[in-house]
């Protein structure tokens, strides 16, 4: 497979692990966009989050809640991002969750930010989407 997190996890590629637990790993980002920027991933290939078993799923969050607290002790902030898909802008199909340290004056803005526009939907697409979406 030519997946770099793969191969991060195989150890083809050299990393700065950070924690590493039955189903995931955590390792400092390569590119970062601030200074502790770090990737917490699944150890098995899974594009999507809901590829993923339950139990990795599980050991996936609880690791990101673990190593959070870390990063946001560089700045008090951490932005948690998880782009679930191509159209989403994961650019590597491997799920894997980033932790950013942000700051005032970083440039990044609030999710919104990342939007031209908003979508207005009537009462009744509203209902019609609560419906589908509800479990």
């Amino acid at each position: 497979m030519d997946c770099i997190f793969c191969k991060i996890i195989s150890g083809e590629i050299k990393s700065k692990f950070l924690k590493e637990t039955m189903h995931s790993v955590s390792f400092l980002d390569a590119f970062p966009l601030a200074t502790g920027h770090v990737l917490v991933i699944p150890k098995n290939h899974h594009q999507k989050i809901q590829d993923m078993s339950i139990e990795e799923n599980a050991d996936l969050f609880s690791l990101v809640h673990e190593m959070v607290s870390n990063v946001d002790k560089i700045t008090g902030s951490t932005l948690i991002a998880i782009h679930n898909g191509k159209d989403a802008g994961q650019e590597i199909p491997h799920v894997h969750v980033h932790l950013v340290p942000r700051s005032k004056g970083d440039s990044a803005g609030p999710i919104h930010s990342m939007f031209s526009s908003t979508v207005n939907l009537s009462e009744s697409k509203m209902d019609e989407l609560f419906n589908k979406l509800k479990i």
